[in-house]
């Protein structure tokens, strides 16, 4: 039997800005920021890929050109783009999708976070599934209660949580159109809960109208909203792929990834290092760090650090936080041939 048969249709809402992530997202959006040796948005599309999923839905914004392009070159015929032309949040984000996914079953995973779990264990029933994970600060997130296995309540980000359970951003529907039917009441009715239209609040309506929904544990939920938790995130991952090949005159420390176009010569990589394509890393000392697509490092000692696209970055011992096509030289005296 073929597998990819009432598979769902994936929707990923990625048309946010990454305010937290700057300087990177003045220049690349959010969901192509680069850990463990791929974006966060490849992360995401290669697992629903793997599960079978054949058609995805993705919501764009801020910088959404870049977006397309790169599904466009990276998973033609799977992925398409919705535009979001206002951020007025992520229940505005999905209902969206509407006209492109009326009906059937869906699923909606967050562009903006990497959920590493069995996806197969959402993609089939006539049950709602949330994804959820007890957390320190409920507050902070989308709360589900719930009472022998079924969910009871759900609540936006609430002052005085009625529970731990956190939304981790997946969500399995089995049918589009009940969904789009409560989002269009949130919106029609202007309910807004901080400021924008939520997804919880129209799942909301579902329970209150009888709709039997189910959670499913995620251990592995990774937010990449911050340098500290997008390097936190890049040392989980490494440790899950390959061991990178040798390279001659390099020590390498596992978990590390290097793309094959990075040229790296007398230096030391690693641990928990993803160096992307194009990048140059010469003469140096580089751990727990990601250096971007076409970045050069030379003469440096680096550690919990993130240097961006283009970057070029010279001297000693840092900890930095260099956005795309910045150059920073360390170094003292003149450099050769100046």
């Amino acid at each position: 039997m073929d597998r990819t048969q009432g598979m769902p249709v994936a929707i990923v809402p990625a048309a946010g800005v990454g305010t937290r992530l700057r300087p990177h997202t003045h220049t690349v959006p959010k969901a192509l920021v680069n850990v463990a040796g791929k974006p966060i948005l490849a992360h995401i599309l290669d697992a629903l890929v793997q599960q079978g999923i054949q058609r995805v839905v993705l919501v764009v914004g801020y910088m959404g050109e870049s977006i397309r392009a790169f599904v466009d070159r990276r998973y033609p015929g799977i992925a398409e783009c919705v535009e979001q032309p206002e951020r007025l949040g992520l229940g505005h984000a999905v209902a969206l999708t509407r006209d492109r996914v009326p009906a059937g079953p869906i699923l909606i995973v967050l562009g903006d976070t990497i959920v590493h779990t069995d996806y197969g264990r959402f993609l089939h029933g006539e049950r709602v599934v949330l994804g959820v994970k007890a957390v320190d600060d409920p507050r902070r997130f989308g709360i589900v209660r719930v009472l022998d296995d079924r969910v009871v309540e759900l609540i936006e980000k609430p002052e005085h949580p009625p529970s731990n359970l956190a939304l981790v951003g997946l969500y399995y529907l089995p049918d589009a159109a009940v969904l789009q039917a409560r989002l269009g009441a949130v919106i029609e009715h202007g309910v807004l809960t901080k400021g924008e239209y939520q997804l919880t609040d129209a799942l909301a309506l579902m329970l209150r109208d009888g709709v039997e929904m189910v959670t499913e544990s995620v251990e592995g939920w990774f937010d990449c909203g911050k340098p500290e938790t997008l390097l936190s995130t890049n040392e989980y991952l490494l440790r899950l792929a390959p061991r990178n090949p040798e390279l001659p005159g390099v020590l390498i420390r596992h978990p590390v990834s290097i793309d094959p176009t990075a040229r790296v010569t007398h230096a030391i990589v690693g641990p928990n290092v993803s160096i992307a394509a194009g990048a140059v890393v010469a003469d140096s000392i580089v751990r727990d760090s990601i250096v971007n697509e076409n970045a050069e490092v030379r003469d440096m000692v680096l550690e919990g650090s993130l240097i961006g696209e283009n970057a070029i970055v010279r001297g000693s011992f840092q900890r930095l936080n260099v956005g795309d096509s910045s150059e920073i030289d360390l170094s003292s005296g003149p450099r050769p041939g100046a």
